[in-house]
């Protein structure tokens, strides 16, 4: 009985300490997140002599002042448009080349993966240079699509790795019954590859949606016009050379937050079975 009790009070305090464990690192990793929101309702005089989470009166204005006087409506429509067709294409491309690398046989297939993969130890500064060569050979720098293509061949490595692992493991069977009833490469790509591979799809949606959205600093290099720039540069308004506006650049950095946060929310159960799933990191 002593034992049986003993046990049971051993496990109770350790799921505790691993409770109150987690839930500290849960309010690490949120308490920037709170302090931003914040922020964004203060003023400039108040942001650090208050540092509570509970503004004692909340400056609504500083969004309107934020999205007013930096041409933020422009610069989050570039953002949106760029990060939607970079999505889009790195889907499209990387789940019809992880396909092939699982499925289909021919020669040098090996090696051409073993390329992509190599490609992700390449860190995306030390290309700068070779993108914008490349670009203005085909006189594609300054434009949207230009943008948009480097874009796409940067999240396109680690985008393959992941969809390749969850079609190694879909099943071949699927696909007998598949080109029985008809279905060509392409109609089993579509309708059986793509809704199998729906947790790791959102892992490479929340991924490089992510790493479009707070892209800049390879738009300064591909981009001469303001008007082409993505959202960053409407927060790079708020900061002069001797005085920056905190809270319109907490309200910036707060608008700019929300669509990943809601892309996020909308996905979070693949997101969630892709990560903990055994097919891609076991």
């Amino acid at each position: 009985m002593r034992n049986a009790i003993y046990f049971q009070t051993k496990k109770i305090t350790i799921n505790f300490l691993i409770h109150l464990f987690l839930l500290s690192m849960t309010l690490l990793c949120l308490y920037p997140l709170l302090w931003m929101i914040a922020s964004s309702f203060k003023t400039q005089a108040t942001i650090f002599s208050d540092i509570s989470l509970i503004p004692k009166q909340l400056h609504f204005e500083n969004y309107y002042l934020a999205v007013s006087q930096s041409d933020f409506g422009r610069y989050f429509l570039n953002s949106v448009f760029y990060t939607a067709s970079v999505v889009f294409g790195i889907v499209i491309v990387s789940s019809l080349a992880a396909y092939a690398f699982s499925r289909l046989r021919f020669p040098g297939r090996n090696i051409i993966f073993t390329l992509f993969m190599a490609a992700m130890m390449i860190p995306i500064p030390g290309s700068f240079v070779a993108l914008f060569v490349l670009l203005n050979k085909l006189h594609l720098r300054n434009t949207p699509l230009g943008y948009v293509l480097c874009m796409i061949s940067v999240g396109l490595s680690m985008s393959i790795f992941l969809l390749k692992t969850f079609f190694d493991t879909m099943p071949r069977e699927l696909e007998d019954a598949a080109r029985i009833d008809g279905c060509s490469k392409l109609g089993i790509w579509r309708h059986m590859a793509l809704p199998f591979a729906k947790p790791a799809i959102a892992v490479v949606v929340v991924f490089n949606a992510l790493n479009v959205w707070n892209e800049y600093v390879l738009a300064l290099i591909i981009f001469d016009s303001k008007n082409l720039m993505p959202l960053q540069r409407a927060l790079m308004m708020f900061r002069g050379e001797f005085l920056t506006n905190y809270p319109l650049l907490m309200a910036g950095l707060t608008l700019t937050a929300l669509p990943i946060i809601i892309v996020y929310l909308f996905m979070q159960k693949y997101i969630v079975k892709g990560v903990t799933s055994q097919t891609i990191f076991g």
